[in-house]
């Protein structure tokens, strides 16, 4: 049984240690080549790093313990309290979910005992991607895939670059790939005006193309694309920025291509009934598909969002938004969001876990809040319970789902702190029940 205590060091370790091929859980891309020395207790990326992840390896960790009501305990205390506030609780709310596999494991187990409710702190944007799911379906391909295949790429409304700034270095423009039947040049298409195109660059990427419509109107010229896929006449809203020739050109762009990739970011898509844009993109794959090949690729997944669908699923049978107050899984995306609970006063506890980024902050709520949380989370009032964890692949090892859910990657221990893991402590807290 996990004990409710620091970890102890697996025997000495080396002042500075160089550590390859580390996974990143800073981005859902979760890049795997990347070279991390520690020196002492910090860590500084030394080669392929990106923005988010020299941010998120590098951050330098605040002295942290557990506290109750701002006043440090020691574990053992935190932990009881904690089981105590759960065990009272008749509606606990399980949220944040920013953690590794093992972490979404036991919380999941957690939340079964004490009749909770799951659902990860950015599950929004992933409903946009369920709705059309579940309701049409869709053909999507993998990162790999796409890196491999792909001689037309569209980008649609969706800030790519920003979100994940290795995409067009890793995926698009890559320095090889698995086989000969990647195209010489990649055609790189922009649906939106606002997005970052810096990243279209490269020994492997030919024509940069733009249709200069509104970002949360890349949908819509998606719908005009395909009618005249099919032959309809069309014509283009005003002060849209898009030209029917250039509809046209795309089209044509489209038939032609060999393996056509159309990629887009649910986080960008916010906007009034953004799954109507999901529908449009994941249409004009099917459309494609009786004369080329066409798929979907989906992106986003900070903060494990992946691995936290991906194990809810697993266990539950469903996606994220399940409670177990009926002793049952039960799914429903209205009644079991979180975000919507807290905001009608629904709930008595809010259990939140966010062992990646300190930005991840549970909502502002009047009811007792226990929060698992890497050192420095940005909290604004001190939670009933405070509990610091370690973040998976810096402080200890473990897994996490890539954002196009078809692997998982292991995550290094590379020693910056001994803390404990979530699933250490969330473990712990259901031992105490």
């Amino acid at each position: 049984m996990p004990k409710p205590s620091p970890r102890q060091p697996k025997g000495e370790r080396a002042s500075t240690e160089l550590f390859e091929n580390v996974v990143d859980p800073f981005c859902g891309m979760l890049c795997d080549d990347l070279v991390v020395e520690r020196i002492g207790m910090g860590l500084k990326v030394v080669k392929n790093g990106s923005r988010p992840s020299i941010a998120g390896f590098e951050r330098k960790l605040p002295p942290a313990s557990p506290s109750m009501n701002g006043r440090d305990v020691a574990f053992a205390a935190s932990v009881k309290e904690a089981a105590r506030l759960i065990g009272k609780a008749k509606l606990p709310l399980f949220g944040g979910l920013a953690t590794d596999v093992e972490g979404m494991r036991a919380t999941l187990a957690l939340a079964e005992r004490a009749g909770g409710i799951v659902d990860h702190a950015l599950s929004e944007a992933g409903e946009r991607n369920l709705k059309i799911l579940q309701t049409s379906g869709w053909i999507t391909t993998t990162l790999t895939e796409t890196r491999n295949r792909a001689d037309l790429i569209i980008i649609a409304g969706s800030d790519i670059h920003r979100l994940h700034p290795r995409f067009f270095e890793r995926i698009v423009s890559p320095p090889g790939s698995m086989f000969d039947v990647t195209a010489q040049k990649r055609t790189v298409v922009f649906i939106g005006k606002g997005l970052d195109r810096s990243g279209a660059q490269g020994s492997q990427i030919g024509e940069v193309v733009t249709l200069g419509c509104k970002d949360e109107e890349a949908g819509h010229v998606v719908a005009l694309l395909r009618a005249r896929l099919r032959g309809f006449r069309v014509t283009p809203p005003k002060h849209s920025g898009v030209t029917l020739a250039e509809i046209d050109a795309l089209a044509e762009r489209c038939r032609q291509a060999a393996y056509g990739v159309v990629v887009w970011a649910p986080p960008s898509l916010d906007f009034p009934h953004a799954e109507l844009a999901v529908e449009q993109f994941t249409g004009l794959v099917k459309d494609l598909n009786p004369t080329t090949r066409f798929a979907g690729l989906s992106l986003g997944g900070a903060e494990g969002a992946p691995t936290a669908a991906s194990v809810c699923t697993w266990i539950s049978g469903y996606p994220l938004r399940v409670s177990y107050a009926s002793g049952a899984p039960d799914y429903d995306p209205y009644r079991f969001n979180i975000a919507r609970m807290l905001e009608d006063g629904e709930g008595d506890l809010l259990v939140w876990v966010a062992a990646i980024s300190p930005d991840l902050v549970p909502p502002p709520t009047k009811i007792p809040t226990i929060v698992l949380g890497t050192p420095g989370i940005a909290l604004t009032a001190a939670p009933s319970v405070f509990i610091p964890i370690g973040t998976p692949g810096l402080d200890h090892a473990g897994r996490l789902i890539r954002v196009d859910n078809v692997m998982s990657l292991p995550l290094k221990d590379l020693g910056r702190a001994q803390i404990p893991s979530a699933a250490e402590m969330l473990s712990a807290i259901e031992a105490a029940l």
